[in-house]
């Protein structure tokens, strides 16, 4: 069964927005978890501009599901994920000025910094992925980092799903054919919600999690947090 994971930053950017505490980070991410998230996700940036580095360490003795931190390997993340120990680290080259996260790894470049990082997690119990495109150049390498899992960057597919899925989710497949036969696991991110992400899994069934932030808290404004997360799971099963 491919898990769910939430991204919670889009509750901090609107916390975050008028100062204090509404709404509570931590109780948005306990709530998630009743109404059927298998995992909560944060992506704390340097700024941090939504998730703050406090979040994390608050978050972290709550959550009874996985715990999944995303970011780019600099410094100060590297040790705040050393300290934390979450369930999963994902790695993802931002920009420290980035809106979003915009792009994979390129692997071949990277190679050698990529096994550093990700020997360093492991040794410490850390399950590691790593943020690629569909590049099949870039996943063979990134099996060579020794990374556990490789997370799909979905914005594409996500863009040209209204006009030809067919054609949109052609390349994914590929790809996720390919990671398996290298032996990583199979996550995906970005831009997916309720209008694509059954077709992904359906063409896709191996993916192990889904990581969903932006979509799935918008959607929630209309048809509330519990409801939304019962339809994107039913969508996953």
């Amino acid at each position: 069964m491919t898990k769910l994971s939430v991204n919670i930053n889009k509750i901090a950017t609107i916390r975050n927005a008028r100062g204090g505490n509404v709404p509570n980070v931590c109780q948005v991410a306990l709530d998630c978890e009743i109404f059927g998230a298998q995992g909560i996700t944060v992506h704390p940036r340097p700024d941090e501009r939504h998730i703050r580095f406090a979040d994390v360490w608050e978050l972290r003795p709550l959550l009874k599901t996985e715990f999944n931190i995303e970011g780019n390997p600099n410094a100060e993340f590297i040790k705040l994920v050393k300290s934390v120990k979450p369930n999963q680290v994902t790695l993802v080259p931002d920009a420290h000025d980035a809106i979003t996260s915009n792009a994979g790894w390129d692997t071949v470049k990277n190679l050698d910094f990529l096994k550093d990082i990700v020997s360093e997690f492991q040794e410490i119990g850390i399950r590691v992925s790593i943020f690629v495109d569909t590049d099949l150049k870039n996943i063979e390498f990134a099996a060579k980092t020794g990374t556990d899992r490789v997370e799909l960057y979905t914005e594409p597919y996500a863009t040209m799903y209204p006009k030809n899925r067919e054609l949109a989710i052609a390349p994914f497949v590929e790809a996720a054919k390919l990671a398996k036969k290298l032996g990583m696991g199979l996550n995906a991110g970005h831009d997916l919600s309720l209008e694509n992400l059954e077709y992904l899994h359906a063409m896709i069934p191996a993916i192990d999690e889904v990581s969903i932030g932006h979509a799935l808290i918008s959607e929630a404004l209309y048809f509330g947090l519990e409801n939304t997360i019962k339809q994107y799971r039913k969508h996953l099963e």
